[in-house]
């Protein structure tokens, strides 16, 4: 008892039990008795709804029958035809899905021909429709021809005990009624429609709230002619063998039932207390109700109980536990503020104390700690800023001198290859200038003297035109490079020329054929001949010749093919060689600017890059087909 005086977290543990229990076992108990009324009013409401909704099927399949009955009644004239009268029952049947069974009965003696009884009828059964005389007896005396008779349209429900019409077992048939009249207003005959009861109460017992709720009619006598039990149909009725004192609440249901009443009622009905939704079926003297036995519809209200136990107990488990850890949270700051402390005294500053909402003395601990923290961590974390930031900008200063040193040794190496690849022709025309020069030629028509012959002549000449060719190739290429050359090149130029393509193909073999005489190359027109382009000429035939240069530089020369075929909106020129092609290392580089694959061969690497950036200014593109394995093979794809 000591302990738990000195104890804050038992304190409060018991002061959270003696407050939550009372107010948590109060609560299951208004709740479970609450419960019991709203399981009851659940199943009336729910019992109610399917009773509405069956008495009003049963109307509508009421009404049917006597809209039916009502809408031939005029076409019955005394004395007709009798096969008139047999027809018109069938008309009934057929056109009525709903009526079973027609008849039309005259008076006795009313059809001399026939005797006593003249009676026709048409029934429906087994899908089929059947239209007969009746067999005589004595329907004068049934129920359903004597009450509309004499109390005028009706709807009757009897049992048949001879199943004349063969409509059901045990022939228990529902008949709508009406008398037939002639011109001075009297009877000389009786109209009836006929509904199976059987069929019908296999409809009504479809509709039950509860696996073995059922549904019972009777009529104003409390005889039942629908309920699951077939054994009490037309032949008792729900006040026999009934102890008035024991039964009492079965006899205040049968009067309220057969007086056309409407409610519901708890009975007890073969020892099982149930519970009745009763109510009239409109046009008629019958009344419809549903049973629901208790012991389904408390059903859910038992286990609710069951639920309730249980609750109770896991609830007082959950209370128990939750005061525990509710004090054990009560005394976590200071476990908390206790090991924060320990870590700063050893020298670790990356601690972190979140604030209280608490206003006691110890919220306002853990909010100065957390204070007194923070100030720290921000001065600490100001320094490691600065740090960071340092290093930071020490990286990308180092970065941005890489770079610029790449840049500069890019520049560099630039310049030597310009420097070498310009150099290198114009000494060989410089030289042969010089040879030109030092050499004496006749100014006669004699040939050259002996220093020089005339073929020698001609091969330094074609040298020099070789290499001069070179060098303005590559001049070319550094003034095209440049976005100023290529835009001032277009603004000079037309950007919509009609091109024919074997011209340009022509055009652009007969310039490498300067270059490279020894060549070979085929046209291959896919197209037809006179298969044109909207383009620009000028650089449409540097892209071409580009491309056919490399060929004829770098494959065998002699098996170089400019293929020229077209989709439905492009021109496509394919050039094919054979050689050793171009490896997979250095595809993905060879369309970037200045990038040679090796730096002692000869170009500036700007004739691939160049050539693709033509292509795609004219609208097209220049790809690599890389399915092609005997040499290269490159595809400009421009629009017509």
């Amino acid at each position: 008892m000591n302990r738990i005086r000195k104890s804050f977290s038992a304190k409060l543990c018991i002061t959270l039990l003696l407050l939550g229990v009372p107010i948590f076992l109060t609560t299951l108990g208004v709740l479970f008795t609450k419960s019991h009324n709203m399981v009851r009013n659940e199943a009336i409401g729910r019992a109610n709804s399917i009773l509405s909704a069956t008495v009003q099927k049963l109307e509508r399949q009421l009404m049917a029958i006597e809209t039916a009955t009502h809408a031939y009644q005029w076409m019955v004239k005394r004395h007709s035809n009798t096969d008139s009268l047999l027809a018109i029952t069938n008309r009934v049947v057929t056109l009525n899905p709903r009526v079973d069974g027609c008849s039309i009965s005259a008076e006795p003696y009313e059809y001399s021909n026939f005797g006593k009884y003249m009676s026709v009828y048409t029934i429906r059964k087994n899908d089929t429709i059947q239209s007969v005389y009746e067999e005589d007896y004595d329907y004068h005396s049934q129920k359903w021809y004597s009450s509309p008779k004499t109390k005028g349209p009706r709807w009757v429900a009897y049992s048949d005990q001879d199943d004349t019409l063969g409509l059901t077992l045990d022939g228990m048939i529902a008949s709508y009624g009406m008398p037939l009249y002639d011109n001075d207003s009297t009877i000389w005959g009786i109209i009836s429609s006929d509904l199976s009861l059987l069929r019908l109460s296999i409809m009504m017992q479809k509709e039950k709230p509860y696996p073995n709720s059922y549904v019972m009619m009777i009529d104003e006598d409390g005889r039942y002619f629908v309920h699951p039990n077939t054994w009490l149909l037309f032949k008792h009725t729900i006040f026999e063998n009934i102890d008035k004192e024991e039964h009492a609440d079965i006899i205040a249901l049968a009067y309220k039932m057969t007086n056309g009443k409407e409610g519901n009622m708890n009975v007890t009905i073969d020892g099982e207390r149930c519970l009745v939704c009763y109510k009239p079926v409109p046009g008629t003297t019958w009344s419809l109700a549903i049973v629901c036995p208790n012991n389904e519809i408390l059903a859910g209200y038992h286990q609710l109980t069951a639920i309730v136990i249980a609750l109770i107990i896991f609830g007082l488990i959950i209370i128990m536990t939750l005061s525990y850890k509710t004090a054990s949270e009560a005394m976590k700051p200071l476990h908390a503020l206790l090991e924060k402390t320990q870590c700063i005294a050893d020298g670790n500053m990356e601690v972190f104390v979140s604030k209280s909402k608490s206003t006691d003395i110890i919220g306002q601990l853990q909010n100065s700690f957390a204070t007194m923290v923070q100030s720290m961590n921000i001065h600490m974390g100001i320094e490691q800023y600065t740090i960071e930031q340092t290093a930071k900008r020490n990286e990308e200063l180092s970065k941005a001198i890489e770079q610029a040193q790449e840049a500069e040794k890019q520049k560099t190496i630039f310049i030597q290859n310009v420097t070498h690849q310009i150099r290198t022709p114009l000494n060989i025309i410089v030289g042969f200038i010089q040879v030109l020069s030092d050499t004496t030629i006749n100014t006669s028509d004699t040939p050259l003297n002996d220093d020089i012959s005339e073929e020698d002549a001609k091969s330094i000449i074609n040298t020099m035109f070789h290499n001069a060719v070179m060098l303005y190739r590559m001049v070319l290429m550094l003034y095209d490079s440049s976005d100023t050359g290529m835009s001032q090149e277009l603004m000079t130029t037309a950007r919509h020329e009609t091109v024919n393509c074997y011209t340009l193909a022509q055009e652009t073999i007969k310039y490498i054929s300067r270059s490279f005489p020894e060549s070979h190359i085929d046209i291959v027109m896919n197209v037809p001949q006179n298969q044109t382009i909207r383009t620009n000429h000028l650089f449409m035939m540097r892209t071409l010749r580009e491309i056919i240069y490399n060929s004829a530089k770098y494959s065998d020369g002699q098996h170089i093919k400019l293929i020229i075929e077209q989709t439905d909106t492009t021109v496509k020129f394919i050039v094919e060689d054979i050689g050793k092609g171009i490896s997979e290392e250095i595809r993905e580089q060879m369309f970037k600017f200045f990038t040679k694959v090796d730096v002692l061969s000869e170009g500036l690497g700007l004739g691939l890059p160049l050539a693709k950036r033509h292509a795609q200014n004219l609208g097209g593109d220049l790809t690599l087909d890389t399915t092609y394995t005997e040499g290269c093979r490159f595809v400009i794809e421009v629009p017509k």
